[in-house]
C-alpha cells in the first residue's frame, strides 16, 4: 500500500506514459471488500469497481451506474473513508461553524502514511510543514481519544485574535481611525446627536402646514417695508421740526439802536426828517418777522400732524404684522416640512452610523479582554479534560516509552501538557539532537499511535514508513526499528509496511533470519535495462 497524490500536477501518474492508465486497489474497508480505481487523466473521480459486503454503515447510499460501477467524487470518497476508518462525523451532518477546524480524513491518515514531499519526517507531531497549529492539536487529540473540540475552539479564538490584530493595525495606520474612533469620543458625539435628533423630531411632530403660508409671508414682507418707509418719513419730519423750532427761536427783529448804529458806522447821520421813514422800515421788518413765524408755525404743525397720522398707520400695520407673524410662527409651508423631514432623516442616518461605529469600537476595545478570558476558560477545560482522561494519557505515555525502550537503553518520554495556546506535545529521547535520533522520535510516535488505534480497533489497520524516515540512522538501528515494528504489528494485529532499499538493512537482522519472511515477492530494481516502475524508467 503506497499513498500517492494522483491529483498533484507533478504526480508520476500524470506523466504521458501513465496518464491514461488505470490503477486499482483491492482492500478491505470496515469488513467490506472494495476494489477502487483511479486514473491520472481523470483524477477528480474515484470508481468503485466492486463491493462485497454491507454498506449500511456508509455515510450515504452508493448507486451503481449503467456499467454496474460506483463513480464517486473525491469528496464523497473521503467522506466514506473518514467515516469507516476513523469514525468521523459526516461533514454534511454538521451545521454552521461546527464544520470548521474539525479532524479530517486527510490529516489523520497522513500520520499513518507520511510523505517526504510534505516534509512529514521533520517532527513527530506534524504530517506536513504546512500543517497549522489547530490541525496538529485537533488531529493528535482525536487519535489519542482526548476532547478535540477544545483545540477546535482554541482556533476560533486565534481567528478572532488575528482579526483583532488586523483591525488594530488598520486603526493605528489611520485606515480605520476615522471610521471607528474611540468609545469615549463616539459616546459624546452620539449623545449630542441624539439630543439634536430628539429636538428635531419634536419639531417635525408639532409642525402645522399652512396652505396660505407663502401669501402671508409676502404680506409680512410688504408690511415690514411699509413700516420701515413710515418710520423713515417720521425721522425726516422730526428733523424738519427740529429745524423749524430752531428757526422760530432765531426769528427776532433787530433793535432800532442796532439799526442806527449800523447807519452811523457807514458814515451817515440820519436827519430828523428821516426818522419817520425809519419807523416805517421797522414796522415792515416786524411784519416780515411775524409772517415768517406764522409760516414756520404752520410748517411745524403740518409736520407734527403727518407724524401723528403715520404713527396711527404704523400702529395699524404693526398690529397686522404681529398677527401675520404669529400665524407664520405657529404654522409652516409644506416645503419647510419636507426640508425638516429630510434633515430628520439625515440625523437618523448619522445616529445609526454613530451607533454602529460605537458598537464596533466597544467590540474592538473589549474583544482583547474577552479573548483572554476565553483562553483561560479553555485552558481550564483542557486541564479538566486531562484529569478526566488520565487513563488515556497514561496509555499513550506508556506506549511511547515501551517502543523507545525497545530501541534504546534509556527509554524516551512523551509529554502531553496544557498551555494557554492549547495542547502541548513533546518527545524526548537521549541524544535527540542527531538526525538519526530525531527520526526515531517519529518512529516511536507513529508506533504509539498505531498501537493505541489497534487496541481500540480503529484507524487504518496499517502503518507505512518511507525510506526517508531512516535517513541518517545507522544500519544496526534501522534493523532494530524494523524488528520492533514487525514484532508490534504481529502483537497488535496491524500491518507495518516499509519501502526502502534492501541494502539499508543488515543481513543478520531479525536474529540472523534476514528479511526474507517479510519482503513482498515483487521486487523493483534498476540494475537491468528491463527494470523500473510499471515497466518504465523515469528521469
Amino acid at each position: 500500500m503506497v499513498k500517492c497524490e494522483i491529483w498533484a500536477k507533478d504526480s508520476i501518474f500524470k506523466a504521458d506514459a501513465l496518464s491514461k492508465a488505470h490503477f486499482s486497489m483491492d482492500f478491505e474497508l470496515s469488513r467490506t471488500r472494495v476494489v477502487v480505481e483511479r486514473t491520472g487523466q481523470n483524477s477528480s473521480k474515484v470508481i468503485l469497481k466492486d463491493i462485497v459486503g454491507k454498506t449500511d454503515n456508509w455515510p450515504f447510499v452508493v448507486v451503481p451506474d449503467m456499467l454496474g460501477e460506483y463513480p464517486l467524487t473525491n469528496r464523497d470518497w473521503r467522506r466514506i473513508l473518514g467515516k469507516l476508518i476513523f469514525e468521523l462525523v459526516d461533514p454534511d451532518d454538521d451545521e454552521g461553524d461546527s464544520k470548521k477546524y474539525c479532524p479530517s480524513f486527510r490529516s489523520l491518515y497522513s500520520y499513518f502514511v507520511r510523505k517526504q514531499s510534505d516534509n512529514a519526517f521533520t517532527t513527530p507531531f506534524q504530517n506536513s510543514s504546512q500543517q497549522l497549529t489547530y490541525d496538529t492539536q485537533v488531529s493528535i487529540s482525536y487519535l489519542l481519544g482526548l476532547d478535540w473540540t477544545i483545540p477546535q475552539e482554541w482556533e476560533y479564538v486565534r481567528a478572532r485574535e488575528k482579526t483583532l490584530k488586523e483591525l488594530k493595525k488598520a486603526a493605528s495606520e489611520g485606515a480605520l481611525g476615522d471610521a471607528i474612533g474611540t468609545t469615549a469620543e463616539l459616546r459624546t458625539e452620539l449623545a449630542v446627536a441624539e439630543r439634536k435628533h430628539s429636538a428635531l423630531k419634536d419639531q417635525v411632530g408639532n409642525f402645522n402646514v399652512l396652505p396660505e403660508y407663502r401669501e402671508l409671508e409676502k404680506e409680512a414682507s410688504a408690511l415690514t417695508r411699509q413700516l420701515n418707509q413710515l418710520a423713515n418719513e417720521n425721522t425726516l419730519d422730526r428733523e424738519l421740526i427740529s429745524e423749524l423750532e430752531a428757526s422760530l427761536v432765531g426769528e427776532v427783529p433787530p433793535s432800532p439802536d442796532n439799526l442806527e448804529a449800523m447807519y452811523r458806522e457807514v458814515g451817515l447821520v440820519l436827519p430828523d426828517t428821516v426818522l419817520k421813514r425809519f419807523d416805517e422800515v421797522r414796522s415792515f421788518h416786524d411784519a416780515v418777522i411775524k409772517n415768517r413765524r406764522l409760516y414756520l408755525n404752520g410748517e411745524l404743525q403740518a409736520a407734527q400732524n403727518r407724524i401723528q397720522i403715520r404713527e396711527r398707520e404704523m400702529q395699524r400695520l404693526d398690529t397686522r404684522w404681529s398677527q401675520v407673524m404669529g400665524i407664520l410662527k405657529s404654522h409652516g409651508a409644506l416645503e419647510q416640512l419636507l426640508e425638516l423631514q429630510a434633515e430628520l432623516a439625515r440625523h437618523e442616518s448619522n445616529i445609526q452610523s454613530l451607533r454602529q461605529r460605537f458598537a464596533a469600537a466597544e467590540q474592538l476595545e473589549g474583544l482583547k479582554s474577552e479573548l483572554e478570558i476565553e483562553r483561560q476558560q479553555l485552558h481550564l477545560r483542557l486541564r479538566q479534560n486531562y484529569q478526566e482522561q488520565e487513563g488515556v494519557l497514561k496509555q499513550a505515555i506508556v506506549a511511547f516509552e515501551d517502543v523507545s525502550k525497545a530501541l534504546y537503553e534509556d527509554a524516551g518520554s512523551l509529554t502531553i501538557d496544557t498551555s494557554t495556546n492549547g495542547p502541548s506535545f513533546d518527545v524526548r529521547i537521549h541524544g535527540s539532537r542527531s538526525k538519526g535520533i530525531s527520526n526515531m522520535q517519529i518512529f516511536c510516535f507513529d508506533m504509539m499511535l498505531m498501537r493505541i488505534c489497534a487496541e481500540r480497533e480503529s484507524g487504518t489497520g496499517y502503518l507505512v514508513h518511507d525510506s526517508h524516515l531512516f535517513d541518517g540512522v545507522d544500519e544496526r538501528q534501522v534493523s532494530k526499528a524494523l524488528y520492533v515494528g514487525a514484532e508490534m504489528a504481529e502483537r497488535y494485529g496491524f500491518q507495518y509496511i516499509v519501502t526502502l532499499n534492501s541494502d539499508q538493512v543488515r543481513s543478520d537482522a531479525f536474529n540472523g533470519s534476514g528479511l526474507t519472511h517479510y519482503v513482498l515477492p515483487v521486487r523493483l530494481t534498476d540494475a537491468t535495462e528491463d527494470g523500473g516502475l510499471f515497466g518504465l524508467r523515469f528521469n
